[in-house]
């Protein structure tokens, strides 16, 4: 374990507050209590010193599990702005190194003598649906969702945002093999960028920002979290769109667990140029895992920090434990997405994206979806899902070129590429919520859900390898069993190490004059051979 004070660069002034790195706990076997993460969590927001304004943004509810809920509830109690648990002991003042050695935290304050600070909490929504007062009640406890005035804002990406900069149109290009040649504007919603100024004489102490969230393989940005929760959660459609285009284009199987790529040093370009620089802004970051026995979630690791490092380190160690390589591609996998979590395919169909480099060649995936109701978060790109299906990626560039809208919706096309098998394997959608007809007019294959849990039963299924018999013809299938596509990806060492030898960078969206369009993912589009 190492110091919560240690520091990513040496040459930091000692009177200065800890920079850079200021924690990084964790392994493949770490459990992190409640106690742990307070532990360093506590100190750290002592070090910062008295604040009068804090703005927190965590992840929305489909990063339930990231324990992001839980954090922003100890950082609330820590500055008194909802009561501390009873058997909670007030902060202390000093800290123990991993040497055992006292620490004093400088420009610390003893919060129970002083008025709370102002905290506003802006869940990273980014194009998702804003979160019901029940999901906020569930992730985020029952004080903070019933405080009054009422600390929780909603972030409308097509409208709350301000362009802070631009990221220039030579890394665009390059990470689209030259398929787009504009800058990328970096954009957040405008609250957030207003923190950078204060007024001294009403608010003698700048601004805080702690973005808070989970590191895990990510399909659009190779992993998840850092500055996307501030670009991609609290960004703009302008900036959205293009950021999810520029992964479809470099290619979701070239881009998914992978830190470093096109898009992140975008971001990264951004982050460095204007964040840094203007904003008062922390990172805290967590990398959970299953428990192998009784299956329930645990955090192996926490990381805090204000730059790159604090996300280099997390995405060492959830490369680690969320990184799954199969000896063999199974034939068929079956995902299941929790109900209160997943209501659309823009969200469920991480089911697709998270295991589509473990699947077998003409295998199929099953996805069990009681939550799902509908295809987009919101209305304009639910209706463009309806319109234009998930059908491989040529036949939806080619509906691109052809449509001012999709042009004015670029993160709806990426979607519909993420959202295809390109005919690999086929998908099969089970929603709770969804008829026949409208699953099968996107281009996916459709089973009643109550039909096919009584096949797959949820209750049953372990993660991993399970074997279901037809005691009638006395005959065995095997099949893959995902619990939880968020928390994870799955796939096989051959295919992976196939992406990361690619060198062309336009894989995802080339044509061969071999590929011939067919009926496997559903019947409208799909390719019989991947590109090449």
């Amino acid at each position: 374990n190492e110091s919560p004070f240690a520091t990513a660069n040496m040459n930091d002034k000692a009177q200065e507050p800890p920079r850079s790195l200021v924690c990084a706990i964790g392994s493949e076997e770490t459990v992190l209590s409640d106690e742990d993460i307070k532990a360093k969590l506590i100190p750290f927001l002592e070090s910062l010193g008295p604040r009068e304004d804090i703005l927190i943004l965590p992840p929305d509810f489909t990063r339930f599990h990231s324990q992001s809920g839980k954090i922003t509830q100890f950082i609330s109690e820590h500055y008194n702005f909802t009561p501390r648990a009873k058997d909670d002991a007030p902060p202390s003042k000093i800290s123990k190194t991993s040497e055992g050695e006292d620490v004093s935290i400088k420009g610390g304050s003893d919060t129970e003598e002083t008025k709370p600070p102002k905290i506003q909490i802006l869940p990273a929504l980014g194009t998702h649906a804003p979160m019901t007062e029940e999901q906020i009640k569930t992730m985020f406890g029952e004080e903070l969702a019933a405080k009054k005035p009422n600390p929780f804002l909603v972030h409308e990406w097509r409208k709350d945002v301000i362009t802070i900069g631009h990221a220039p149109s030579e890394m665009v290009k390059d990470a689209t093999n030259g398929m787009v040649d504009q800058p990328w504007p970096a954009q957040l919603n405008k609250l957030v960028w207003s923190k950078r100024n204060h007024d001294p004489k009403t608010q003698p102490h700048k601004s805080l920002i702690l973005s808070i969230g989970q590191v895990v393989p990510h399909e659009v940005m190779g992993m998840a979290n850092f500055n996307k929760n501030l670009f991609v959660g609290v960004g703009g459609v302008e900036a959205i769109n293009m950021s999810h285009f520029i992964g479809a284009v470099y290619g979701m199987e070239n881009m998914m667990g992978r830190a470093s790529n096109p898009l992140r040093s975008i971001l990264n370009y951004a982050s460095k140029t204007y964040l840094e620089k203007e904003l008062d802004l922390w990172y805290v970051l967590t990398v959970m895992g299953t428990n192998k026995i009784t299956g329930g979630l645990e955090m192996r690791g926490l990381y805090i920090g204000n730059d790159i490092e604090c996300y280099n380190r997390a995405c060492d160690l959830s490369l680690k434990v969320n990184f799954t390589l199969l000896e063999k591609a199974p034939k068929k996998v079956v995902v299941y997405l929790d109900e209160g979590e997943y209501h659309s395919t823009w969200l469920g169909n991480k089911a697709i994206y998270r295991t589509r480099m473990a699947i077998a060649t003409g295998g199929e995936l099953i996805i069990l979806a009681p939550g799902v109701r509908k295809f987009g978060e919101d209305d304009q790109v639910d209706e463009l899902i309806r319109q234009y299906g998930y059908v491989g990626t040529p036949a939806v560039m080619k509906a691109m070129e052809d449509s001012p809208i999709l042009k004015e919706n670029l993160s709806a096309v990426a979607h519909l590429i993420h959202g295809s098998s390109e005919g690999r394997f086929s998908v099969t959608y089970c929603p709770g919520h969804l008829t026949r007809e409208e699953v099968e007019g996107v281009g996916f294959k459709y089973q009643d859900l109550n039909e096919v849990q009584k096949i797959y039963d949820t209750k049953v299924l372990k993660d991993g390898w399970n074997v279901k018999k037809d005691e009638e013809n006395g005959t065995e299938e095997e099949f893959y069993y995902v619990s939880n596509p968020a928390l994870g990806l799955w796939a096989t060492q051959d295919r992976f190490k196939e992406t990361e030898e690619k060198t062309e960078r336009n894989a995802a969206v080339s044509i061969s004059s071999q590929q011939v369009a067919c009926d496997g993912s559903g019947g409208v589009g799909g390719w019989e051979k991947p590109p090449v």
